[in-house]
């Protein structure tokens, strides 16, 4: 059954809101676990909830060996490589803001590697976009970059940010190249499996591996694998079979000031007026991207 165009309209909007949340469950996550760690178990819940799903739903599997690499290596960079650089990045104290703002080049990279890799053309309007976008964005996270400015960043702090940029652009462009259809159910355990390789073996090699089952560890794990390994990575996966790698990468530009908006709902964090301002010039620079 094919869902509605009404609701397959809403699937951008919905994506940004459930995916602007994992910094909101790093944040309640990463004081009682590594970053690497923290993933390593996220991963394996992740893996066990998808494969009692294929087991009762008798979800197919793809049918060549060249699909299974290729979805294996897309789901490394989209998760693996982006969700340890910028968990990692967390946990070594670069405000999130500031994380926001480094991934925040992913759209400008996607648009350049879309021109190069996939053919994609790039309009005018859709660079003026881009363009606005990432203003926007400073702007809504100006005020923590300077407070963090202030106190000196380390490139220690930075590195793994500028990983997880390169890791969810070539991620994007990766799978839109060679995965056009997959199976959401099969694929995101094939995504998911060699993240957990990975991340475990750099885990053990690197952290001590302990865990504080506290309450709010158990939320976070909870949220994290239910909303957004298996709802918004659904639903970027989705956006990515359907869209251009341009339009789907501008969508990460809403993903700062929805954070922003979240934390100022959830924490009572600071909302600027220039905050405020840069949320708007965000948003009509993603519609100026996605026209």
């Amino acid at each position: 059954m094919q869902p509605s165009k009404t609701l397959t309209a809403l699937y951008p909007l919905l994506f940004v809101a459930l995916w602007s949340t994992g910094f909101i469950g790093a944040k309640f996550g990463l004081p009682y676990a590594e970053p690497l760690t923290f993933l390593t178990i996220r991963y394996v819940a992740v893996l066990v909830l998808m494969g009692a799903i294929i087991w009762r739903m008798r979800a197919p599997w793809p049918r060549t060996g060249l699909e299974w690499i290729h979805i294996g290596v897309s789901g490394l960079l989209v998760h693996a490589v982006y969700l340890g650089g910028v968990f990692t990045a967390i946990s070594h104290g670069l405000p999130a803001g500031v994380a926001s703002l480094v991934v925040g080049l992913q759209p400008v990279l996607t648009a350049l590697g879309a021109g190069i890799l996939l053919g994609e053309r790039v309009r005018p309007t859709q660079w003026v976009g881009l363009a606005l976008g990432f203003v926007g964005v400073g702007l809504v996270v100006a005020h923590k970059v300077a407070a963090s400015a202030s106190g000196g960043v380390l490139l220690a702090m930075l590195l793994p940010a500028v990983i997880a940029l390169l890791g969810i652009t070539a991620g994007t462009l990766y799978q839109k190249r060679f995965c056009h259809s997959f199976d959401l159910r099969t694929g995101s355990v094939i995504q998911f499996l060699p993240c957990l390789v990975v991340t475990a073996l750099a885990a053990s090699q690197t952290e001590t591996m302990q865990v504080q089952w506290t309450g709010s560890f158990i939320f976070a794990l909870g949220w994290l694998v239910l909303v957004l390994s298996l709802g918004a990575v659904s639903l970027l996966n989705v956006l990515i079979r359907s869209g251009s790698a341009v339009n789907v990468a501008s969508l990460f530009y809403l993903t700062p000031p929805t954070t922003a908006l979240i934390a100022w709902a959830l924490f009572d964090e600071t909302l600027t007026g220039l905050a405020l301002i840069g949320m708007g010039v965000t948003v009509f620079g993603v519609w100026l991207a996605r026209k």
